[in-house]
């Protein structure tokens, strides 16, 4: 009985026709005889972090010992409470482009600006005109024009015109106040990739616009958002309940992902063997053959999330991640304060 309880409270299991023990709550007690009671020093004990991959604006890092509500909890405000810079406010001087003003505005507001939004202050909704401590300025003005070193039999539209496509490299920043003090050279605030077509103009064409670019959060404009994606999934838990060789352990591999079992010679016989559950995928192909089915046993560790945080380039994604955890101990904080005061009255 005991395992039984055990089984339900820490793992998904994936059968034939559907999965078991998928509920959830928040709440101690609900499981007959399993003591899941807030212990701090338990929790201490069994938490654990570990980063699996850290490569460019990518981090794949586990985190063990906690339930789904914090894992989602991290997760929603890597997508919506992490503040970042983007374009607010774009002033059309002149756009004789064939994109109208309101096209060309947005997609400038979705460009990714790097520049640390902790250097900054929230601008207030009131303010007609920002300042240095709350608002980054950008220009864009280029104009296109025919080549006249260009070939008279040629065809090619990057040979014939001069700045017929305009890039994110175009955008001057306008330092205002201090800011040229307050950012070195190499760190001067820019857009994250300097190669994001905006537009293609013709010789005559040409965009001036001045951008504004102000901090904010994803939960008020999506381009505010930090990571391109942050997602996380419960780490598969593979057991073999029996020895299984030959072409049974040819059949088996093949019903997972590659990398998911691997083949070990014993004896000259090919035995398998479970070399790296993360790579399952859990399609439950196992299930089509009858005589390999009841053989595996498959479930999801319920407190072992595999977390993917993927940043749009604007801050690395550990350091997103340390902002994210600071947004949460503020909110613990906030609520701790909320009941003091309940508490008072």
């Amino acid at each position: 009985m005991e395992d039984t309880v055990q089984e339900m409270r820490s793992r998904v299991i994936l059968g034939e026709y559907g999965t078991r023990n998928v509920h959830s709550t928040d709440f101690p007690g609900n499981y007959p005889g399993y003591d899941d009671s807030w212990d701090q020093g338990r929790f201490e004990q069994n938490f654990r972090m570990e980063i699996m991959r850290f490569e460019d604006d990518v981090l794949e890092f586990d985190m063990v010992g906690i339930d789904a509500a914090l894992a989602n909890a991290f997760r929603r405000i890597l997508l919506a409470e992490v503040p970042t810079m983007a374009v607010e406010k774009v002033y059309v001087y002149k756009n004789t482009s064939i994109i109208q003003d309101e096209i060309l505005a947005h997609r400038l507001g979705l460009l990714p600006i790097r520049a640390d939004p902790r250097l900054f202050e929230f601008r207030n909704s009131g303010d007609a005109e920002g300042t240095e401590i709350d608002t980054l300025q950008f220009e864009l003005n280029v104009r296109c024009s025919r080549n006249p070193r260009a070939s008279k039999d040629s065809s090619d539209p990057n040979e014939l015109y001069l700045d017929h496509k305009v890039y994110t490299s175009h955008m001057k920043w306008l330092p205002q106040g201090n800011q040229a003090d307050l950012f070195p050279e190499s760190e001067a605030p820019r857009s994250v990739h300097p190669d994001i077509l905006i537009a293609q103009l013709r010789p005559g064409q040409e965009i001036h616009v001045v951008m504004h670019c102000v901090k904010g959060i994803g939960k008020d404009h999506a381009k505010f958002s930090p990571v391109a994606t942050a997602s996380y999934r419960l780490l598969p838990e593979i057991t073999l309940l029996r020895p299984i060789e030959g072409e049974l352990a040819e059949r088996l591999q093949r019903c997972f992902s590659p990398g998911v079992i691997a083949l070990d010679n014993v004896n000259g016989k090919k035995v398998a063997r479970v070399e790296n559950v993360r790579l399952d995928t859990c399609s439950r192909e196992i299930f089509r053959h009858d005589d390999l089915k009841t053989l595996v046993k498959m479930g999801r560790v319920r407190d072992h999330f595999i977390f993917s945080i993927e940043s749009t380039g604007i801050l690395a994604p550990d350091t997103l991640l340390r902002e994210a955890i600071k947004v949460l101990m503020g909110k613990c904080r906030r609520f701790l304060d909320e009941l003091d005061t309940a508490n008072m009255d």
